[in-house]
C-alpha cells in the first residue's frame, strides 16, 4: 500500500445509502487495485456504535504481518466516549497496511469526530441526502462519468421517467447509455420509459403550477395508484411552487444570465416565465403555505396523506388566474 498514493483514512459522511455503499465499495477497489490483480484484500466491518472498546481495540491493532486489509466502522455517529477515542487514536496513526473507512452521519452523540478526523487528514467522500431539485445534478454528472454528455432536459426527463431513488437513477442512466449507444436524447428516454413519465410527480406538479386542476387530479391519482411515494408528490410539487416564486421575484430577463443567481436551469427558468404569468405575490405565498403544510402532512402530520395529497393539489392549481 505504501506506493499507492491512496488515503489510510477516509470519513464518508452523510445518510444517502447509495452514496455510501458507492463510496465504500469504490474504495475496495482502490485498495485491491494497488495491491495487484486478483489480491483477494480482507474487509473487515463493524459497527462502531455498537461495538464495545476491547472489539474496536482489537480490529485496529496492526496485523502481526501487516497485510493489507481494510476496515469499514459503521455507525460511527453513535459511538460512546470509549469508542470514539480509539478510532481517532486510530485515524492519527494508522496500522501498517491498513486503509480505515469510518462512515459517519454528521450527526449524532459522536458529532465532533467528524471535524476531528478531517482535522487528522481523513479523505471526506460527501454523502448527504440530496435536496429536491439536486436529482437533475446527480443524473448529469452520471451521464458525464459514463463519457455522454447530455443537455439538462433530458437529465430532467430521466428524473421525471424514474422518480428521486438514486440506485434506480444511476441503473438507467447506465442502461441508457448502453442501450443507446451514448446517443441519449429526450425522445430516447421517453421510448424506454414512456409508461412511467407519465405518472411522476413532476407530471402532477407542473399540471398543478399551470392551473390545470382536473389535469392535474388526474395524474395525481395516476401517480397514486402506480405507487408513486406520498413524499415524493409532495417534494415535487414544493419544488415547483418554489421555482415560480424565484422567477417571479426576479421578472423578467434572459433565463441564461438568471440561471446562476437563482440557482435554476435556463430551461426550466424559461418554462416558469411562461407559468407564472397566472400568478400573482399573493397566490403564490398561498401556494408556498399549502406545501409548507402538505410537507408536514405526508410524513405523519394528516390521517390521510392521499386526501392531504389531492386537497393541496387541488387548492394550487386554482389558485393560478388561467
Amino acid at each position: 500500500m505504501s506506493e499507492t498514493a491512496l488515503s489510510p483514512v477516509h470519513l464518508v459522511l452523510g445518510e444517502e445509502e447509495f452514496l455510501v455503499e458507492r463510496a465504500v465499495s469504490g474504495l475496495v477497489g482502490q485498495v485491491r487495485s494497488a495491491v495487484g490483480q486478483g489480491s483477494d484484500v480482507p474487509v473487515d466491518r463493524m459497527r462502531a456504535g455498537d461495538a464495545v472498546a476491547a472489539e474496536l481495540a482489537e480490529l485496529l491493532s496492526p496485523s502481526l504481518f501487516a497485510e493489507d486489509r481494510v476496515v469499514v466502522l459503521e455507525a460511527a455517529a453513535e459511538a460512546g466516549k470509549d469508542a470514539a477515542a480509539l478510532v481517532l487514536d486510530a485515524a492519527g496513526d494508522p496500522p501498517l497496511g491498513v486503509v480505515l473507512v469510518v462512515l459517519h452521519s454528521g450527526g449524532g452523540r459522536a458529532k465532533s469526530m467528524v471535524g476531528a478526523l478531517e482535522k487528522l487528514g481523513a479523505q471526506v467522500h460527501p454523502c448527504t441526502k440530496l435536496k429536491t431539485g439536486e436529482h437533475v445534478g446527480f443524473v448529469r454528472a452520471e451521464f458525464r462519468e459514463l463519457g455522454v454528455r447530455v443537455a439538462p432536459e433530458v437529465a430532467q426527463t430521466v428524473v421525471e421517467a424514474v422518480g428521486s431513488n438514486l440506485r434506480e437513477l444511476a441503473a438507467a442512466t447506465s442502461q441508457l447509455v448502453a442501450d443507446t449507444g451514448g446517443k441519449v436524447d429526450v425522445a430516447a428516454v421517453q421510448r424506454y420509459y414512456s409508461g412511467r413519465a407519465e405518472v411522476s410527480g413532476f407530471d402532477v406538479a407542473d399540471k398543478a403550477v399551470e392551473g390545470d386542476r382536473a389535469g392535474a387530479l388526474e395524474a395525481l391519482r395516476w401517480a397514486t395508484l402506480r405507487g408513486v411515494p406520498h413524499v415524493l408528490l409532495a417534494d415535487a410539487l414544493a419544488d415547483a411552487v418554489h421555482s415560480l416564486a424565484k422567477v417571479g421575484s426576479a421578472g423578467a430577463g434572459d433565463p441564461f444570465r438568471m440561471a446562476s443567481s437563482l440557482g435554476m436551469p435556463p430551461w426550466k427558468i424559461k418554462k416558469m416565465q411562461r407559468v407564472v404569468r397566472g400568478w400573482t405575490s399573493e397566490s403564490v405565498g398561498q401556494a408556498m403555505q399549502i406545501v409548507a403544510v402538505l410537507n408536514a402532512d405526508v410524513k405523519g402530520g394528516a390521517a390521510d396523506a392521499d386526501y392531504a395529497l389531492e386537497s393541496a393539489v387541488g387548492r394550487v392549481a386554482s389558485l393560478r388566474a388561467v
